[in-house]
């Protein structure tokens, strides 16, 4: 065994260690705490980014309830309008059949009155034609000289069949 990396020294073994020693120092100084360092701003903001992430997922789930509240009330809005158009149109309708019904009872009021002035204006030539045959009854009457008993049955004759017209 002359190979010197196999053999024990213990002179080299204390080198060694030393040397060791010495660059764990340098390590712990100048490598170890600046890569502690950066670890712990790494996991800084992979909070703070989770936290972002929690704070948004939150807002997001806000504005969502929000719009399912203004999209509920937006739907109720038009519900009611819907229903007030509804209601509005059956009071214009029921108005328009009232006015409608009240024509038709002032057209059948006139056309009563007007039937009523017709049958009057009948029974009036009626009457009148009733006098005329009544005068014309008293002159054949009169022509005949009868008595008055006959005059008196002819006239009551002639106002029943007046009567019978007017019926």
């Amino acid at each position: 065994m002359d190979n010197p990396l196999v053999q024990l020294d213990p002179g080299l073994f204390v080198w060694t260690i030393v040397t060791f020693l010495l660059l764990l120092l340098v390590l712990a100084k100048f490598a170890w705490n600046p890569l502690l360092k950066i670890l712990k701003e790494r996991e800084e903001l992979i909070q703070s980014s989770l936290e972002d992430a929690e704070k948004a997922q939150q807002e997001l789930s806000r504005l969502n309830s929000e719009r399912e509240e203004i999209v509920n009330k937006a739907r109720a809005e038009a519900q009611k309008i819907l229903s007030e158009s509804k209601a509005a149109s059956s009071k214009i309708k029921d108005e328009i059949l009232k006015d409608a019904k009240e024509k038709a009872k002032s057209l059948a009021a006139d056309a009563e009155k007007q039937i009523q002035v017709e049958k009057e204006k009948a029974i009036a030539e009626v009457k009148g034609e009733v006098v005329h045959l009544s005068i014309s009854v008293a002159e054949k009457l009169i022509k005949k000289n009868l008595s008055v008993e006959d005059n008196k049955a002819l006239i009551d004759e002639s106002l029943s069949q007046v009567k019978d017209y007017e019926a």
